[in-house]
């Protein structure tokens, strides 16, 4: 008999069936001569029963107190039992050890801190579990958007020899002899690829040695970045919000069950109200005032700030248009106030903060070099990324979207390393 998974025990048909798993055990108990054994596989879990009689003495003895991840594999037939996980257990016929796992050290009431440093254990939690296969799940349904609208993705390079959004922020490392940097952002390689292919994506890692302690920071993060050639910035808009509705709506979908374990109705993902609202930086400013914040033109709108003017939302907040010295020296100077970008954040309601930077991309090289050298940057570092202007450039506007900072805001998770089986933080860089 060939092994089958879990969740081969679910279906309709396989009520009277024998049936061959393997798995690790979850939890186990003995009463009367009868051992309860939940256990688990990548497709679920399953109560098996193994009665003394019907194991055997001799094997009844080795699962009655088996410690919990401990690897066995099992045969049996498949019961309905009203009292057992899910209405289903496998009554086991045979029953043989493949590992007794030593006493499993993690448990739901320790420090944070402990838990973080057996990551490589805690990665087997019912939560992060649903966290990874809920990320599988919003990976794929973000490729399958870009496939639908015709994205081409793409493979650039982490390593570089620029720091694309500032020194100060990047990981620097000996390449050869030759500063070379861990990549903040595919963002400039993208604006290269739009020549030969128009619209391009690619999802990356990318590397922030920003000293962040906050519960939205991560070091090292997914980074999700499309470039779209003819874009103006409403078309932006238009495309970025199409994708999360889309891929909000594969959730839940694909996962209600992980969404519901982690603290998140599937319902609520599909019913944002329509359209997301927009707010220019001016008029935030206005609101923010009005909530006792001492702000002026030019003032930096940070954590606090997103925080109150999403807090209350129900959907995705647009803020848009930006003064030019708070953003980056790529960003297109806007046609009707040249104090300003076209630019925007989409905040996430709620108070969880930015999921999306964007902007369209300045395309005339004298503007390009003066923000260059206003940033303190010699244009001449830049000379690959300038030539882009020079031979048959396109207006065009993209974006950057960080995966693990949807996650934390469909899950409400508290802190971002909890959407991520790994995280690396300022302070953690191991496991």
């Amino acid at each position: 008999m060939s092994v089958e998974p879990v969740a081969r025990s679910f279906a309709p048909e396989a009520l009277g069936t024998a049936v061959h798993l393997r798995g690790w055990v979850l939890r186990s108990r003995s009463s009367g001569g009868i051992a309860f054994l939940l256990v688990r596989d990548r497709t679920g879990s399953v109560q098996v029963t193994a009665r003394r009689d019907a194991i055997g003495a001799e094997g009844f003895d080795k699962v009655e107190h088996l410690p919990g991840e401990s690897v066995v594999e099992v045969e049996g037939t498949v019961h309905a039992d009203a009292r057992a996980p899910g209405g289903r257990e496998v009554r086991a016929s045979a029953v043989r050890l493949l590992q007794v796992s030593e006493p499993f050290p993690i448990w739901s009431d320790q420090t944070e801190e402990f838990r973080l440093d057996h990551r490589h254990l805690t990665v087997r939690t019912q939560e992060m579990v649903a966290m990874v296969r809920l990320k599988a799940a919003m990976l794929r349904a973000f490729r399958e958007f870009f496939d639908r609208e015709e994205v081409l993705e793409t493979t650039p390079p982490i390593l570089s020899g620029n720091a694309a959004e500032g020194g100060s922020e990047a990981f620097t490392l000996d390449y050869f002899g030759k500063p070379g940097y861990l990549g903040q952002t595919a963002q400039l390689y993208l604006e290269a690829l739009i020549a030969p292919h128009e619209r391009v994506y690619a999802l990356t890692s990318s590397f922030r040695a920003e000293k962040s302690r906050t519960p939205r920071h991560l070091t090292e993060y997914l980074h999700l970045e499309a470039e779209l050639a003819w874009c103006d910035l409403e078309e932006l808009m238009q495309f970025v919000e199409r994708m999360l509705r889309q891929v909000l709506a594969e959730l839940a979908r694909r996962a209600p069950e992980e969404l519901r374990l982690l603290g998140r109705e599937p319902s609520e993902l599909t019913s944002l109200p329509e359209p997301f609202p927009r707010v220019t930086y001016a008029e935030a400013l206005e609101r923010l005032r009005a909530k006792n914040f001492d702000l002026h033109w030019g003032s930096d709108i940070a954590t606090a700030e997103e925080r109150a003017l999403s807090l209350e939302e129900r959907a995705p907040l647009f803020l848009t248009h930006f003064p030019r010295e708070l953003k980056a020296f790529y960003m297109l100077q806007s046609p009707h106030d040249e104090r300003t970008v076209e630019a925007f954040d989409l905040l996430a309601p709620e108070g969880y903060g930015e999921l999306v930077g964007a902007s369209c991309r300045e395309t005339d090289n004298t503007r390009l070099r003066e923000r260059l050298v206003a940033t303190g940057v010699n244009p001449e570092e830049y000379a690959w990324y300038l030539d882009l202007r020079r031979y048959g450039s396109v207006p065009h506007a993209g974006f950057g979207l960080g995966i693990e900072r949807v996650l934390r805001w469909v899950t409400r998770r508290e802190h971002i390393r909890d959407t991520t089986p790994f995280p690396r933080t300022p302070a953690r860089l191991t496991p």
